[in-house]
């Protein structure tokens, strides 16, 4: 009786173990990058991250077409073992708003500085949606594309001003140069998907944000019926290079919840 007292004891031990080491297992952050900006961009949230002991997975958003892009990362989306938090920044929180439809792995999803476009909606149309965004003063075209369009880049002498005013200036310089552009029909795209309806949100936001009017990352926000939302006060467009942690920390928010 007692060595089998012991054996199921041990077995009850075991099976606690297990379920607390599984309990303990952090999701995997995957950030989407948008519209003239790059991976790097998460340079400083995804140090704290690491820090904290979550797996991160910076993807390189194609910047080509919401459809395009949104395939793209669902494709590296779909590669993660186990649950992922979806992090998209400007546009490219329209990726990650079609990427999650088909992705039952992604248990939340976090907006910084972003769209989240309803079905039939496009980026360029919700940055008009209120006033305040002078983006479209700011933009010029370069290099035609095969086809149609062109690409669409920030002109380097207005950079500063209108996407990083909140960034030291050498660092605002040299983002300008190194920008990836955004393909013209991207900004117009319809999407024909919204995973935020069915995937719980968090919400981040500078309120000096010149790109997108924060009116109108409210209006989606409550929309979205998001869990939480935090405004920087004074932060531009790119929050999570001027308040990385403020950022990070709001990740890991989602991540925790239940």
């Amino acid at each position: 009786m007692l060595i089998r007292n012991s054996w199921l004891a041990g077995v009850l031990a075991l099976l606690a173990a297990t379920g607390a080491q599984a309990a303990d297992l952090k999701p995997t952050i995957v950030l989407v990058h948008g519209a003239f900006a790059d991976a790097s961009s998460w340079d400083g949230v995804i140090a704290e991250l690491l820090k904290d002991g979550y797996p991160v997975v910076a993807a390189a958003n194609p910047l080509r077409g919401v459809a395009v892009d949104a395939a793209a990362v669902g494709s590296l989306v779909a590669s993660v073992k186990g649950p992922v938090v979806l992090v998209g920044h400007s546009y490219g929180g329209t990726v990650i708003s079609a990427a999650a439809s088909d992705a039952p792995n992604v248990k939340a999803l976090v907006y910084v500085s972003a769209f989240a476009p309803d079905i039939g909606e496009t980026s360029f149309g919700l940055t008009g949606k209120f006033p305040g965004s002078t983006l479209s003063a700011a933009l010029a075209p370069r290099a035609p594309l095969p086809g149609a369009g062109a690409d669409l880049y920030i002109q380097q002498d207005l950079f500063g001003a209108q996407f990083a005013a909140d960034v030291p200036v050498d660092r605002a310089r040299r983002m300008a140069v190194e920008q990836r552009p955004l393909a013209e029909a991207a900004g117009g795209e319809a999407s024909v998907s919204a995973a935020w309806k069915a995937t719980p949100s968090w919400w981040i936001w500078g309120e000096a944000d010149r790109n997108i009017p924060p009116q109108t990352m409210a209006f989606m926000a409550r929309r979205a019926q998001a869990r939480k939302v935090v405004t920087i006060p004074g932060a531009s467009h790119v929050v999570m290079i001027s308040h990385p942690h403020a950022v990070a920390d709001l990740i890991e928010t989602a991540a925790a919840a239940r």
